[in-house]
């Protein structure tokens, strides 16, 4: 088998990606009804002016538009229409600035790396693991490659983890201490503090989905210990995972009436945050009574709800769910009082999702619900 040509590959990633990415992002947008004219003004007009960003060194900085946004929310937010984008649909699995491969770019077999630790350094990777998200997918096996693979990093308080501009090759998941996240939304521009993250988050992970330059720099504000995991691993295994929970949820999600006038790119960021959690017949999922924060999709067993109408008396069952259904989603919209308790009659497996991760990925519920101003009444008049 011939080696890759490095330069080739270099060329490709540098020179032809970050342009291909901006063409598509714009052709997907606009739709246009004739997409090869479409195209050959596209590249006469912002293609040249993407390449001579490219040529001056600020390939990180996007060609503007009447519909770009700036985003507040995170190390690797690239500009937020372009990845809304990237994330629609079935078709676009793999975005264009994903790693290319053919004759020049031969992608090969995955091998696992072995990092050695301890078991006590397993077991808080396991942990922050389970707090982030992006991890949710992962069975058994899959957790236990990324586990193996991890390594673990100290850092000084004010040094810089990743950097604006520059490319990634690592995520990396808070074990403990504070990072401060902060972005140049212009060339030459002055930083802006976006968020800290603290222990349990992760960050980095578009850069690897991506192929991209990192879109913001982190700096440590206090002494830090890191897992970090690398881009062949991330994208062999947690990308992977996440695509098929993505495809499993999807569907359902957009059968749910509340979520109904959502885009099909923000369902697949919803699919990808949702969780799963366990209970034993008797369990209580959701009490009556206690403030609601998490919205469950019922995925195997059988739960009831039950509800009391007079005080002293024994609560009434007043409706039995089955794999498929779905309970609390007012608990996306807003804090109100759980209406009834639902019980596990059986062994259950939920999905769940809270709202602090809803709003974190797209912003307050009822922004959404406007769209559709009938149903927004329905919901909060």
């Amino acid at each position: 088998m011939s080696q890759p040509d490095p330069e080739a590959k270099a060329y490709l990633n540098k020179k032809v990606n970050p342009i291909l990415e901006q063409l598509v992002v714009d052709l997907v947008m606009q739709r246009p009804e004739h997409v090869a004219q479409y195209m050959i003004n596209w590249l006469k007009d912002k293609g040249t002016q993407l390449e001579n960003n490219l040529n001056d060194g600020n390939a990180n900085y996007q060609v503007e538009s009447e519909d770009d946004d700036s985003s507040d929310d995170g190390e690797d937010l690239m500009d937020i229409k372009q990845l809304q984008v990237l994330k629609a649909g079935k078709q676009m699995r793999t975005s264009v600035s994903s790693e290319v491969y053919g004759k020049f770019n031969k992608k090969e077999e995955f091998v696992p790396k072995v990092i050695p630790k301890s078991e006590s350094q397993r077991q808080r990777i396991r942990e922050r693991l389970s707090q982030a998200f992006m991890f949710s997918a992962l069975d058994q096996n899959e957790q236990k490659i990324v586990v193996d693979s991890m390594t673990e990093k100290q850092i000084k308080a004010q040094q810089a983890i990743i950097t604006q501009g520059e490319d990634g090759d690592n995520l990396y998941v808070v074990d403990s201490g504070e990072l401060d996240c902060f972005k140049k939304f212009k060339p030459n521009g002055e930083n802006t503090y976006l968020k800290t993250y603290r222990e349990g988050e992760a960050f980095g992970e578009l850069a690897l989905l991506y192929n991209a330059p990192r879109a913001a720099t982190i700096i440590a504000k206090t002494n830090c210990t890191l897992f970090s995991l690398d881009r062949e691993t991330f994208n062999h295994i947690v990308k992977d995972a996440a695509s098929r929970k993505r495809e499993k949820f999807e569907s359902f999600l957009s059968k749910v009436d509340i979520l109904e006038n959502m885009e099909p790119y923000e369902r697949l960021q919803i699919a990808d945050a949702i969780r799963v959690k366990k209970y034993n017949p008797g369990d209580y999922i959701v009490k009556e009574g206690d403030v609601g924060e998490t919205f469950f999709i019922l995925e195997k067993g059988q739960a009831k709800a039950v509800k009391s109408f007079e005080s002293g008396k024994e609560p009434q069952t007043v409706y039995n769910y089955k794999p498929g259904e779905y309970f609390g989603e007012i608990a996306l919209l807003k804090n109100s009082l759980r209406a009834a308790s639902v019980i596990a009659v059986t062994e259950c497996e939920c999905v769940y999702l809270d709202r602090q991760s809803f709003a974190r990925l797209l912003g307050p519920l009822d922004e959404i619900l406007k769209r559709n101003f009938a149903k927004y009444e329905k919901y909060v008049g």
